[in-house]
């Protein structure tokens, strides 16, 4: 049975099993360093489950940085109609996948 986890990053929260690979906000560092989460709210390994409050004492989560890309553009477009005012904008962010390696709980 594998080991699941949810952890928060860039203000958000993952669902994690090990071998898994995310992309999250971007974490400074070189490809193939590791990162450690600290902030883990929930650690589960079969019918033992551990649900901090609001966070698990003790556990943490390791991953391998994998690399940093940048997404998708978005194109953002405001306008105010009868009144030809016109404001485009364009915004790639950038994301880094990380590969989980290890969950300790």
């Amino acid at each position: 049975m594998s080991k699941l986890a949810i952890i928060k990053t860039g203000g958000k929260q993952y669902k994690v099993t090990e071998g898994q690979t995310i992309k999250i906000e971007k974490l400074e560092g070189k490809p193939s360093s590791e990162v450690i989460f600290s902030e883990v709210f929930l650690v589960a390994e079969g019918d033992n489950v551990q649900v901090g409050t609001p966070a698990v004492v003790g556990a943490q989560v390791k991953g391998e940085l994998i690399d940093t890309k940048k997404g998708k553009k978005v194109i953002v477009f405001r306008y105010k109609p009868k009144k030809r005012e016109r404001k485009k904008k364009g915004h790639r962010q950038t994301h880094t996948s990380v590969k989980i390696t290890e969950i300790k709980g």
